[in-house]
């Protein structure tokens, strides 16, 4: 029997992906796992709870244990657009040890939510998750946009998460290093007091920031 892993972000991908998995192989082999980054907005949990519950299947989370900027200190390196270790010890090590722990690559598949606009990942991902084998429904036909996902979510009662009025993720309650200038500078706008959060912890891990502290 085939155990079929949908990673949970907590983003509308991943639950337009966990939904195409439940309607085609059911809900009773069917795992949503979430890796905790212990840094994502309010919001997100309860969309996590009010999504796992309408889909009749559990959460199963994972976590480091650490924040993204915890792993940049360890590091001493701080995470930005073109690398960041937050992704690789909060989110893909605690899941690979789930899935070491609880699966045989032989009859578990792993889902991942990107959507055709970012198919060129995919050879990456499946890399990266080997020797389990990845797909990637959003890829798909019909190729739904993101504003599609979220209507089909209204439909069906579910309040989407609120940072996606302003950004086109949910991640790291707006403050993630990936993103760019002009993120940035709407998350200063809508999130004033994030921006500086993000700020000082920036600061804190620059030698000139530490400097200062002493």
């Amino acid at each position: 029997m085939t155990l079929h892993v949908v990673q949970y972000s907590g983003g509308i991908g991943s639950w337009a992906t966990a939904r195409c998995v439940a309607d085609r192989h059911g809900r009773d082999q069917l795992v949503l796992l979430f890796a905790d980054t212990r840094a994502e907005d309010p919001d997100l949990y309860r969309f996590l709870a009010d999504s796992t519950c309408q889909l009749g299947v559990p959460l199963t989370t994972v976590a480091d244990g650490r924040t993204p900027f915890g792993v940049f200190a360890d590091q001493r390196f701080l995470g930005n657009a073109r690398i960041a270790p937050c992704t690789l010890h909060l989110k893909q090590i605690p899941c690979r040890r789930w899935l070491q722990q609880h699966t045989d690559p032989a009859h578990a598949i792993i889902y991942v939510g990107i959507d055709w606009n970012e198919k060129h990942r995919c050879a990456g991902i499946e890399r990266g998750w080997a020797p389990w084998p990845v797909r990637f429904p959003l890829c798909e036909p019909p190729r739904l946009t993101k504003q599609q996902m979220l209507d089909q979510a209204r439909a069906l009662g579910l309040e989407v998460p609120v940072l996606y009025r302003h950004f086109d993720h949910n991640n790291c309650a707006g403050m993630c290093v990936r993103a760019g200038q002009r993120h940035w500078a709407t998350l200063l706008e809508v999130y004033p007091d994030r921006y500086a959060r993000a700020e000082r912890l920036q600061t804190g891990l620059t030698p000139a920031g530490r400097k200062r502290q002493r």
